[in-house]
């Protein structure tokens, strides 16, 4: 299924683009997130008028990635978990955990689908993670994960 892209897509194409897609992808989370529209003669002519301010947003966007970028990038946050004598973690620490961390601490609101661990966080010690600010912007932050001495 033929779609053209309203915002720059990492792995996918930019403004305007229009790209081949399965049609559940496109049906299911490119147009139904406002992130493309189908490529009709109509939308094409559309998206042709509305270019420029599609890459306004955009950059308007990628401004506030790189202000996150900056507050956050390279960063340590402690977090507290129960353990085995193995240093194993009870459960894992997810990303809905990470992203109310820096919410906590930063005052950031965070998407949890933006923060990917490099891998799963089951064990004791710290851990890259990296963030997706925006299509062209990655932070990286570190995660220490420390033993709880106690059930919180």
């Amino acid at each position: 299924m033929k779609v053209i892209l309203l915002e720059n897509l990492k792995k996918i194409g930019s403004i305007g683009e229009i790209i081949d897609v399965k049609r559940g992808y496109a049906r299911n989370f490119l147009i139904s997130k406002n992130k493309a529209l189908y490529a009709s003669k109509e939308n094409i002519h559309r998206v042709e008028k509305i270019k420029s301010e599609l890459s306004k947003k955009d950059n308007d966007k990628k401004k506030e990635a790189k202000k996150i970028l900056e507050k956050i990038d390279k960063k340590e946050y402690n977090i507290k978990k129960l353990s085995t004598e193995n240093n194993e973690l009870y459960g894992s620490v997810k990303p809905t955990e990470i992203s109310k961390l820096i919410l906590k601490k930063d005052e950031l609101d965070i998407k949890p689908s933006l923060i990917q661990p490099i891998k799963e966080i089951k064990t004791l010690g710290k851990f890259n993670v990296k963030i997706s600010l925006h299509s062209e912007i990655d932070a990286e932050i570190i995660i220490n994960v420390q033993a709880s001495e106690d059930i919180n």
